[in-house]
C-alpha cells in the first residue's frame, strides 16, 4: 500500500515531509541494495553505483566493497508497526465490503465506521480514508445499528424438548430484540425466555440465528475488527467516481503513448455528453492530474482510444506538446 507517497513525492516546491519522503526511500533503496548484493549482483550494483557512487565520491566504489548493514534496535517503532498492523487490517476488510457492494476503488464513498478492540488514534483516520477512498472514517465502541439478528427454533433439539410449546418459543423468539439476544448469547453462550411464567434456557446450538445488514450498509469482520461502509452514493460521489476513472483513463493513453511522465498534453474527447459535461466541471482537476494544458471536445486528436467509463461510452485522445 502506497499510504499517500505520491502526493508526498509530488507537491511542490521542498517542503520538510516531502524531504523526509525522498530520504527514507533513499535509504530503504540504498541498505536493500547492500542487503540483495549477495544474491542479485548486478542489479544492486547498479542501484549502488545510481544512487550513492554518483553523488559521494568518498564512498566505496562497489556495493560489494560495502560493510553489511547490521541491526539497530533504536529504529524501530513497536507501536507503529502494530499500529499499521491493524490499519492493514481495516483496509482489507474495506476493500472486501467494497468487493462485496460491488463499488469500484475509483469510486469515492462517503463514510465508513470502524470498530476496534485496539483503539486507533485520529492520525490514522486520513490513511485508512486514502487507501479505501472513503471521505470520512469515524471509529466507534457499537456497529449494531447497522446489522439485526432474527431467531428461530432449531426444530431437531427444541421439538422433542418443548413438545407442544414449540409454538410459543417460535412466537417469542419471532418478537425479541435481536441485538439485545445477540449480546446475551455472546456473553453467556445461551438465551434466557419466560414460557408460561417459567424461565426457560435456549443453548446457542438450539437457534437459528441470521444476520441482516440494514439497507445501504456493508460490513465485514475478522480479528476483532468490524468495519461498515456507506454504500449510499450522492450525485456528487458519483461524479467524482467518473472524474477519478477519467483520469485514470488518460494516464493509461499517456503511458500506452510512450510519453514521458514531465511531458505536458493536450487532452480531447468525443461522443459523449455526459462525460463532457463531467469534464467540463472538474477541467482544472483533471489537467492538473494528468499534466494537461488544454481540453477540446467534439473530437480527439493524437492518440485515441474508445472506453467505458461506468457504462458510458465515450473515445478520449492525448497528443503531446
Amino acid at each position: 500500500m502506497t499510504f499517500g507517497s505520491r502526493e508526498r513525492f509530488w507537491q511542490k516546491d521542498m517542503p520538510q515531509d516531502k524531504i523526509n519522503a525522498y530520504m527514507t526511500l533513499y535509504t530503504a533503496l540504498v541498505n536493500v541494495a547492500k542487503v540483495a548484493a549477495p544474491f542479485i549482483p548486478f542489479m544492486t550494483e547498479q542501484i549502488y553505483q545510481n544512487l550513492v557512487v554518483n553523488l559521494d565520491k568518498t564512498a566505496p566504489k562497489s556495493v560489494h566493497l560495502c560493510m553489511y548493514p547490521s541491526y539497530n534496535e533504536a529504529y524501530r517503532n513497536t507501536e507503529l508497526e502494530n499500529n499499521m498492523e491493524e490499519v492493514l487490517e481495516v483496509v482489507v476488510l474495506g476493500r472486501a465490503c467494497r468487493n462485496t457492494a460491488n463499488i469500484k476503488n475509483r469510486q469515492p464513498i462517503g463514510r465508513m465506521y470502524v470498530k476496534a478492540d485496539a483503539k486507533l488514534s485520529d492520525f490514522f483516520k486520513d490513511i485508512i480514508a486514502d487507501e479505501l477512498n472513503v471521505k470520512e472514517v469515524v471509529f466507534t465502541d457499537d456497529v449494531r445499528a447497522f446489522t439485526s439478528y432474527t431467531f428461530k427454533p432449531q426444530l431437531k433439539t427444541l421439538g422433542p424438548k418443548f413438545g407442544k410449546q414449540i409454538g410459543a418459543v417460535r412466537s417469542i423468539l419471532s418478537e425479541i430484540n435481536g441485538n439485545e439476544a445477540m449480546d446475551e448469547i455472546n456473553a453467556t453462550g445461551r438465551l434466557k425466555i419466560t414460557i408460561d411464567g417459567a424461565e426457560n434456557v435456549l443453548d446457542k446450538e438450539d437457534l437459528l440465528i441470521e444476520a441482516a445488514q440494514t439497507e445501504g450498509f456493508v460490513s465485514d469482520s475478522d480479528h476483532g475488527i468490524t468495519v461498515v461502509l456507506d454504500t449510499n452514493l450522492t450525485k456528487e460521489l458519483i461524479e467524482e467516481g467518473f472524474v477519478r476513472e477519467i483520469i485514470s483513463k488518460i494516464q493509461t493513453m499517456r503511458k500506452d503513448a510512450g510519453f514521458e511522465v514531465m511531458d505536458h498534453i493536450r487532452v480531447s474527447q468525443s461522443g459523449n455528453d455526459k462525460i463532457k459535461a463531467v469534464m467540463e466541471r472538474n477541467a482544472e482537476v483533471i489537467k492538473s492530474e494528468v499534466l494537461a494544458e488544454e481540453l477540446l471536445f467534439g473530437k480527439t486528436l493524437g492518440f485515441e482510444k474508445d472506453w467505458n467509463l461506468n457504462g458510458e461510452d465515450v473515445v478520449l485522445g492525448v497528443e503531446k506538446l
